[in-house]
């Protein structure tokens, strides 16, 4: 029977890995990889020797058709990313899409995502959230932050080690200087650290220690009165 596993991977901890993503990795008749030499590594370290494609951001609107008409014609398919769940920042929305346009049961697994280990840890409220993943890099951007000035909820952002600095500094001109913030680095790995203060305070962190690895920003919302 045809379908699309959407297969949550570890971002950073091998460990992580569920005993039933190994399973279907291994049983489906392909696996759609971000990239295939990342992939390559997990695949070998879990004896998977399920074939691979590669299905990224830059060819995934060409290669859609023909997956959608190998899934009807029967195959299984699993999507993964480099790391984390599929289409939270990466790609897989699309061909989700496709499949749910063309009645494909899709089925995804639960498993490793960065922001919720991030949230959890941060110590601010987490009953309601707002997921706006990488910031527009310059058109809109301000636009953005505008209209997340007035945001109340608790805000989760992905942001890139060498825009960190820059970030928060602009975090004090749209959010003020004293607003609650967590920045969490390289989650479930070796050197995992969560830096908890005001905007102001985690800059001054980073400014004196240059960040490394994969980061997600917990930002306090707008204070209700």
């Amino acid at each position: 029977m045809s379908k699309l596993y959407i297969v949550p991977t570890p971002i950073g901890n091998l460990e992580d890995m569920t005993f039933r993503a190994i399973r279907v990795l291994k049983e489906v008749d392909l696996i759609l990889a971000e990239d295939t030499r990342t992939s390559g590594k997990l695949m070998k370290h879990f004896e998977i020797g399920t074939h691979m494609h590669s299905h990224h951001m830059h060819n995934e609107h060409k290669t859609i058709e023909n997956l959608i008409s190998r899934l009807k014609a029967g195959d299984t398919m699993a999507l993964i990313s480099d790391a984390g769940t599929p289409a939270i920042s990466d790609p897989g929305f699309l061909l989700t899409r496709a499949c749910v346009e063309n009645g494909i049961t899709v089925e995804c697994l639960p498993g490793a995502t960065a922001f919720v280990p991030a949230l959890v840890n941060s110590g601010l409220p987490n009953d309601k959230f707002v997921f706006e993943g990488f910031l527009p890099d310059k058109k809109g951007k301000q636009t953005r932050y505008l209209a997340l000035a007035e945001e109340t909820r608790t805000m989760i952002l992905y942001v890139s080690p060498h825009k960190l600095v820059k970030t928060l500094a602009e975090f004090i001109t749209y959010f003020g200087e004293d607003r609650p913030i967590c920045v969490s680095r390289e989650l479930s790995k070796l050197h995992e650290e969560n830096v908890r203060g005001t905007v102001r305070e985690v800059l001054t962190h980073f400014e004196n220690k240059p960040p490394k690895g994969e980061i997600v920003v917990i930002l306090g919302g707008k204070p209700t009165k």
